[in-house]
């Protein structure tokens, strides 16, 4: 059957099998960062959005995916680099099997929540399984990132509305 989806913007339309999981199928178009880890939805290294929202691919047929925008890690490499320079600077990177599926989790909590609290947090990543740390060094990651995110936002929004005033101020 013929699958036309959109992956990292990109336009793609193949072949596939009727029972072909979104994983495998992401996996042939090159996107090597989503990943098996349990083949049972329990551990969240495979988590991709669809249209915008976080998907566990091992759990979604391929067919599913026809005519959606799937983003992978791959599809946002700077904010995701922006992020694991948290996750490193709290020594919370550790083998890194499990950060693809974390870092897309923690970039849609970003989207979805406003100034999440810890049990918030902790609610949104619980299916982030990480055989290597306690998870405080990624809490204190996310926490660490989210605040500087809302302050670059409040920097930007200031900016913008400094500049606004000034151009009705040129205008009078």
């Amino acid at each position: 059957m013929n699958l036309t989806c959109s992956i990292n913007n990109k336009t793609v339309s193949r072949e596939v099998a009727p029972d072909m999981m979104l994983l495998d199928f992401l996996r042939s178009q090159g996107c090597y960062s989503v990943k098996c880890g349990c083949e049972t939805t329990n551990c969240g290294l495979c988590t991709v959005w669809m249209n915008g929202k976080p998907v566990l691919s091992c759990a979604v047929p391929a067919l599913r995916a026809g005519g959606c925008e799937i983003t992978t890690l791959e599809g946002v490499r700077e904010e995701a680099e922006e992020f694991g320079r948290f996750l490193a600077g709290e020594g919370a990177e550790q083998c890194g099997f499990c950060s693809p599926g974390f870092i897309m989790n923690v970039l849609a909590m970003k989207r979805e929540l406003s100034n999440p609290d810890d049990r918030e947090i902790r609610e949104y990543l619980a299916g982030n399984l990480c055989r290597c740390t306690g998870y405080a060094g990624q809490m204190r990651a996310v926490r660490k990132y989210l605040e500087a995110v809302g302050r670059q936002e409040a920097e930007k929004q200031e900016t913008e509305k400094q500049e606004t005033e000034k151009q009705e101020a040129q205008k009078s």
